[in-house]
This record gives C-alpha cells, sequence and structure tokens, in this order.
C-alpha cells in the first residue's frame, strides 16, 4: 500500500496535554481541555490546536471540524492572564505569543472545512474570536458571549474589531466593544453570533444533527465556497492583524495592561479612576506611576 504525505494520522499518534482531540464518522473534535481556568488559552493550547488543525484539514476522512471547550462552564475565555503576565516584563515576546494566536486562527479559518463551534458555556474575548473564526455556531440557552478588552486593558483585535462589524453591523459591534457587556444566549442569536440556540440537554443533539447536514454536501465545492465567503472577512484581517501585532506588543507596558492584569491577579475592579485623574491631570499616564525615563524638562 502506498504510503501518504498529505494525509491525517490515527489519533493514538497524537499526546496532547491541553486539548482534546477526537476523530470518528467523518468529523474531528477540537476540545480546550482547560476546564479548571475556564478554557482559556495559553501557549500550549496554541501550539497543539495548529498540530490538530492541520492534521483535521489533511485528512481526507475528516468532513466537519467541531471546536468545543471543557465542562459546561467555558467554552473558551481567552488568553489566560496568569501566563500574560511575563509578557509585562517582555513584550517582545508577547510579539511572538500573538504571532502563535494568529497562526491558529489562519488554520482554523482557511481549514478547507465547514467548522461548527459547540458553545457548551461562557464565551470570553479571544473565546468569541475562536466562534467567530469557525463558521456556524450553536449554543447552549444558558451562556453568555462578551467581549472585555477596553475593561482589562487590551484590544480586542484578533477577530473581534475586525469581524463584529462584518456579523452583527457597526452600531451593535460598537456596542459590544465598548460597553463590554455580557449577550445573553437568545440575544447573541437575534444578533447573528450563533446560529442555533438550545436547551443544554440538547446542544448535543443539535451539532449531531448539523454536522450530518455539513456531512451530505460536495467536499470540494463546500472548501471553495468557504473561500469565497472568506474575502471580507481576510481583507479586513490581513490589513490590520500584523499592525496590531505590533501594537499590543509595544503598549504591553503600558500602566492601563499593568493595570488591568494585575487587578485580574488580585481578584479586584481595575481601577479607572486613577488613570482618568492622571490624564485629566496630565500626570503622564503613558508611563508606570507617571515617571517619565529621562525627562527633559528635569
Amino acid at each position: 500500500m502506498e504510503e501518504r504525505t498529505f494525509t491525517g494520522k490515527d489519533n493514538q499518534d497524537f499526546h496532547f496535554n491541553h486539548i482534546l482531540y477526537e476523530k470518528h464518522d467523518q468529523r474531528a473534535t477540537i476540545t480546550i481541555n482547560r476546564p479548571a481556568v475556564l478554557n482559556s488559552v495559553n501557549y500550549g493550547v496554541l501550539s497543539e490546536m495548529q498540530i490538530a488543525l492541520k492534521d483535521a484539514s489533511w485528512d481526507d476522512r475528516i468532513a466537519v471540524l467541531v471546536l468545543t471547550g471543557a465542562g459546561e462552564r467555558a467554552f473558551c475565555t481567552g488568553a489566560d492572564l496568569k501566563e500574560q503576565q511575563q509578557f509585562l516584563k517582555r513584550p517582545r515576546d508577547y510579539w511572538k505569543w500573538m504571532g502563535e494566536f494568529i497562526a491558529t486562527h489562519e488554520l482554523l479559518r482557511n481549514l478547507g472545512k465547514p467548522s461548527l463551534a459547540r458553545l457548551n458555556g461562557i464565551v470570553v474575548g479571544g473565546g468569541n474570536e475562536f466562534n467567530m473564526s469557525c463558521d456556524l455556531a450553536v449554543a447552549a440557552d444558558d451562556i453568555y458571549i462578551r467581549q472585555v478588552g477596553t475593561s482589562h486593558g487590551s484590544v480586542a483585535l484578533a477577530g473581534a474589531t475586525q469581524f463584529l462589524p462584518l456579523i452583527v453591523g457597526d452600531r451593535r459591534a460598537r456596542e459590544i466593544l465598548l460597553l463590554n457587556e455580557e449577550i445573553p444566549a437568545h440575544k447573541a442569536l437575534e444578533w447573528g453570533l450563533v446560529n442555533w440556540v438550545v436547551p443544554r440537554s440538547e446542544l448535543d443533539d443539535k451539532v449531531d444533527e448539523v454536522v450530518e447536514k455539513l456531512v451530505l454536501k460536495f467536499p470540494e465545492k463546500t472548501r471553495y465556497t468557504k473561500q469565497q465567503l472568506n474575502f471580507w472577512r481576510d481583507q479586513s484581517w490581513h490589513l490590520t492583524i500584523g499592525h496590531g501585532r505590533d501594537w499590543l506588543a509595544i503598549h504591553n507596558t503600558s500602566p492601563e495592561t499593568w493595570e488591568g492584569v494585575r487587578s485580574f491577579i488580585e481578584k479586584r475592579p481595575p481601577d479607572y479612576e486613577s488613570l482618568r485623574r492622571r490624564w485629566a491631570e496630565d500626570q503622564a499616564p503613558e508611563w508606570l506611576d507617571g515617571e517619565i525615563p529621562g525627562n527633559p524638562s528635569e
């Protein structure tokens, strides 16, 4: 039998620590497996997802990819802020981490096969960017979706600022990104952030139903339909993501980012008032503790 290079591997060939990867009945399922930290994303998740996504793309036995999170509390809550602490000291390493985040989304969006987000719990920050990088989404009726960048000292520019205006419209995108309020499942359905909302007990049945419908389609025609549909997302993504990667890395030492990460670690609300006061009183709000290195006025 001819040995093939460009094909999928058997499940036992993978030894993942941060995700679960299953393949059966023409379906591949990637499960972010960090329920203790609400399936937040660290470098381990990103690197393992890239391997699994490439395998699912190459495996001609696979017709559909399902992306979900372990447990019932969270689908994904974005970047692991404990891991992110190191980037306060070395923002040049954040640039490297962001490259891995971007590469994972590129593989997911350009899988060549339809992808379905199974939203089994809360969907926060970068978790919603993974939701939007999938083609379709099924949500349990008790979950919510929320962007948190302007509340937590970051900018949601790895998909949210690019894709939300296309998905929900400009005004709703601004509401989501500027107010950071929770969007319950049924509102997410009304706004087009998800395709179906079902009782939690029916979530897997609905996923099965959608997968079965997708399997009964021509694979090549499906792949090129995806390619065409990706046009507007690809255009906005490629015009902005490289700049965004550099901007976030450069600004990772800003007082706002420090305060956002510190407040999370210390389990307290961010101190927006003192930062606003420093802006109003011209107390060097761009510098930690208002100390400008080599201040030329001294």
